[in-house]
């Protein structure tokens, strides 16, 4: 009769047992809701890495006016982007010693401009000279710059510019082969160079791929006429 007894007490633990965790079965456990995640690449409700359409934009036709060549829109830049700097340059105006030459190309010129540009004071009609072989890639008229002359290098990497001539050499023309040292103009005041202070405004801009005449990256010709070039 004993193990009669023990399997009735053990039945009737277990219903007790059963009976106590009933009511924790089928209970529904309430999870707090986490803050849904912004896409890959937002946040704040704002994408990510998003391009400006407006950066890297370039003129594409050439300036009316202008002075000097304009620069990319992707910033100004003071050296040459890559391969070697221009070297063996002549002074661009005849009689005057690299040693006079004063740097000017950091020089504010009002409206947010800066200079960019090297300003070689000299009388009237003295003769300025090509820098460097190459050719003449154009001649222009501008208010700003009057009588210019753009060349280009041989290797096509990098553009001279010489403004506010007075007037060319006789029978100059585009197209025309250049050498170093070659009469192309002379010095004068035109464009909006001061009449009693009468210079040639020389620039040097690195060409970009398309090669335009008036666009390019600023390279600042004092230390390459000076002897100063690292």
């Amino acid at each position: 009769m004993r193990w009669i007894g023990m399997l009735l007490g053990g039945l009737l633990l277990g219903a007790v047992v059963y009976f106590a965790v009933l009511p924790q079965r089928g209970r529904i456990v309430a999870v707090a809701p986490t803050p849904a995640q912004a896409p890959v690449g937002q946040a704040d409700g704002k994408a990510t890495g998003a391009t400006d359409a407006t950066t890297g934009a370039h003129r594409t036709a050439p300036p009316a006016e202008d002075a000097s060549p304009d620069v990319a829109a992707s910033g100004r830049s003071t050296a040459a982007a890559a391969g070697p700097l221009p070297s063996g340059l002549v002074v661009p105006v005849q009689g005057i010693a690299p040693s006079s030459l004063t740097p000017t190309f950091h020089d504010d010129r009002g409206e947010g401009r800066v200079h960019e540009a090297l300003d070689i004071m000299a009388p009237a009609g003295t003769p300025v000279l090509a820098v460097a072989d190459g050719h003449v890639e154009k001649l222009f008229d501008s208010d700003r710059g009057g009588l210019t002359i753009y060349q280009f290098e041989p290797g096509g990497r990098y553009a001279y510019y010489y403004a506010h001539l007075e007037r060319y050499a006789p029978g100059l023309e585009e197209g025309q082969a250049l050498r170093r040292g070659e009469v192309i103009g002379y010095v004068g005041s035109t464009g909006n160079a001061d009449p009693a202070a009468p210079h040639l405004h020389f620039a040097i801009f690195r060409l970009g791929p398309e090669k335009r005449w008036w666009e390019g990256t600023p390279v600042d010709p004092w230390p390459l006429l000076a002897g100063r070039a690292p």
